[in-house]
């Protein structure tokens, strides 16, 4: 089973969370709000974004990229935490 389909409830509520900001941007737009108030939300909109995109890329990796059901090494295992650490940071 795919890490999406297993994890799908998760995910597709993350997006709808996602929607209602992308909302309140176009919201804010039309209301003519000041640039600050539309900065931050479009900044928490890009936060939420690249939170989804992190917890899609680890699921990736963790269930596509390794063996499934394959034992890592503890220098593969600290390897992957390596890269999603560099993922995370990258994405903040």
């Amino acid at each position: 089973m795919s890490h999406t389909v297993q994890y799908k409830k998760k995910l597709l509520n993350r997006v709808r969370r996602i929607r209602g900001q992308v909302d309140a941007i176009a919201k804010a737009l039309e209301n003519e709000q000041e640039c600050y108030d539309v900065l931050q939300t479009l900044a928490a909109c890009r936060g939420a974004i690249n939170g989804l995109m992190y917890e899609i890329v680890e699921g990736h990796l963790r269930f596509h990229v390794h063996a499934p059901g394959k034992k890592l090494t503890a220098e593969q295992e600290q390897a992957t935490d390596q890269l999603l650490d560099v993922i995370r940071s990258y994405l903040k």
